[in-house]
């Protein structure tokens, strides 16, 4: 009597294969077969999660995908547990080289898989090529720097291989958190971000990259009009990050989402950020996440300002572990009154962890706000004055003319030692690379 088929997971149907979190271990060809035979002709999704995969089972797994031309989204995430590091590099290899000629293919996840980034390299001829894809999710994979380097420099080539075709470039989200990206990639995904010019959803959340960073990569998102998600959090813009980030709202109109909790923006980089939005820049925000930032009461009622001006829709809010002394500030106060203007008045969270500013660090920062704006006046002059000779005569100024006036000057930064060839940038972007607005 011949052996039932083994049980999927209830999401399964006739055009999705889910083993979701089944928690099964195949290691070999013979013991994930069942359930490959169980494939939909026509399957549009399959879903491996939650299980741990072996070199013959993800060549077995490739083998079945690789003909399935109606295959939409592709979901890896979380399928190395307990394999060795020299496996995966393989492993890798066949399911992502299975993918690569199948039309329909929009969406592929591989996050929670720690294969660093030694394990990268397989992934890279997919992303650089497959220009249908809309959807890359890599979060918590440990690539680092160079990992991330290389990632960045794929999704580069993705953009510029669409318009080579004469198509525009089709990825719209990007999930890369928690993989220790740093500095040292920042400058490179700030590239593919703005060749591809079609991101709505950017999710970068703890990669420990830095004010230099966060300053490349809000510049190089600009070229994003359409972007609605922006998830920063725990990395650290200080006042640099926070104006480039105030500089580039502008250039999102459709933005809905911002998670900027744990930036460390500071007094004055939120401050930046908060008269951004008092301009009216983003009138379809919803959501605002700003906690421990080091905000203080003059940021904050600025940002009450914005709400009782231009945020009709924010409903939700978060502010907590900035300065102040208790809900009952005055400037809190402000923000509460500003939501219920909009009959929002449940949006901002609790507001129990709020921290006192000690008179130390008021003096310290008066001391920089002084040194900084005289170091600001003399670059911009200096910006100016170069960027005419390289522009033959334009004002870099014309359209950057706040950027320029806010940002802050760090000599002796290194440019990024390998950028890619055949970039296809506006004179903008240019102009701002000759005068060295980094």
């Amino acid at each position: 009597m011949a052996s039932s088929a083994p049980a999927l997971h209830p999401d399964s149907s006739s055009t999705v294969l889910s083993l979701q979190g089944l928690t099964l271990k195949f290691d070999s060809l013979d013991q994930i077969k069942p359930y490959l035979e169980q494939l939909p002709e026509h399957v549009e999704e399959v879903r491996f999660g939650g299980n741990t995969l072996g070199i013959d089972a993800c060549k077995g797994v490739g083998d079945a995908l690789s003909t399935k031309t109606s295959l939409k989204t592709a979901d890896f995430s979380d399928i190395f547990t307990g394999r060795l590091i020299s496996e995966i590099p393989q492993s890798l290899r066949s399911l992502c080289d299975s993918l690569l000629h199948l039309p329909s293919l929009v969406s592929l996840d591989l996050s929670d898989n720690a294969f660093g980034g030694r394990s990268v390299e397989p992934m890279l001829e997919l992303i650089s090529s497959h220009v249908g894809l809309k959807v890359l999710k890599l979060n918590n994979n440990g690539m680092g720097p160079a990992g991330g380097t290389e990632i960045a420099n794929a999704l580069l080539a993705n953009a510029n291989k669409a318009k080579k075709e004469g198509r525009k470039p089709n990825l719209q989200t990007i999930i890369c958190g928690r993989n220790r990206l740093e500095n040292g990639s920042a400058p490179f995904f700030a590239a593919a971000f703005a060749a591809l010019g079609s991101l709505v959803e950017v999710r970068m959340p703890q990669n420990g990259i830095r004010m230099e960073g966060i300053e490349a990569i809000a510049k190089g998102l600009r070229k994003n009009p359409d972007l609605e998600i922006l998830d920063l959090q725990d990395n650290t813009a200080t006042e640099r990050g926070s104006r480039a980030i105030a500089g580039a709202l502008s250039f999102w109109p459709k933005l809905h989402t911002l998670n900027l909790s744990d930036c460390l923006l500071r007094p004055r980089g939120g401050l930046s950020i908060m008269r951004s939005l008092s301009s009216g820049s983003n009138p379809k925000l919803a959501t605002l996440k700003l906690q421990s930032n080091e905000l203080d009461p003059v940021a904050v009622t600025e940002l009450s300002v914005a709400i009782k001006l231009h945020l009709p829709l924010l409903v939700a809010l978060e502010l907590n572990g900035n300065y102040g002394e208790s809900e009952e500030d005055e400037c809190y106060v402000a923000v509460k009154e500003a939501l219920e203007k909009w009959d929002h008045g449940d949006a901002l969270d609790e507001l129990d962890e709020l921290e006192e500013r000690d008179e130390e660090e008021e003096e310290e920062e008066e001391e920089e706000i002084e040194s900084e704006d005289e170091e600001v006046e003399d670059k911009q002059e200096e910006t100016v004055v170069e960027g005419k000779a390289e522009t033959g005569g334009e004002d870099v100024r014309a359209n950057e003319a706040q950027v320029v006036k806010d940002d802050k000057v760090h000599e002796n930064e290194d440019e990024p030692k390998n950028k890619a060839d055949n970039v296809e940038t506006d004179d903008l972007a240019d102009a701002l690379g000759k005068v060295h607005i980094k």
